[in-house]
């Protein structure tokens, strides 16, 4: 079973675990410093992480969804 459910777990719980930081950096280096990150921290993850595709790039948001759903 995996540890997040992105549809439920809010962008703000992950930011809160160092592994899921590690995870957004080397996908998309400097993202979890990003003053907009900010007003994301209280959504679904899933969503945040889809709406940061128009900024990182579909192909990073995918990685980064796909690397957490796997912890």
């Amino acid at each position: 079973m995996a540890k997040y459910d992105l549809s439920t777990t809010t962008l703000g719980a992950l930011l809160e675990d160092p592994e899921v930081v590690a995870i957004m950096e080397k996908h998309a280096p400097g993202i979890t410093s990003n003053p907009m990150l900010g007003m994301a921290k209280g959504m679904p993850a899933a969503q945040a992480v889809g709406m940061a595709g128009n900024i990182i790039g579909s192909d990073q948001a995918a990685a980064i969804q796909d690397e957490i759903s796997a912890l």
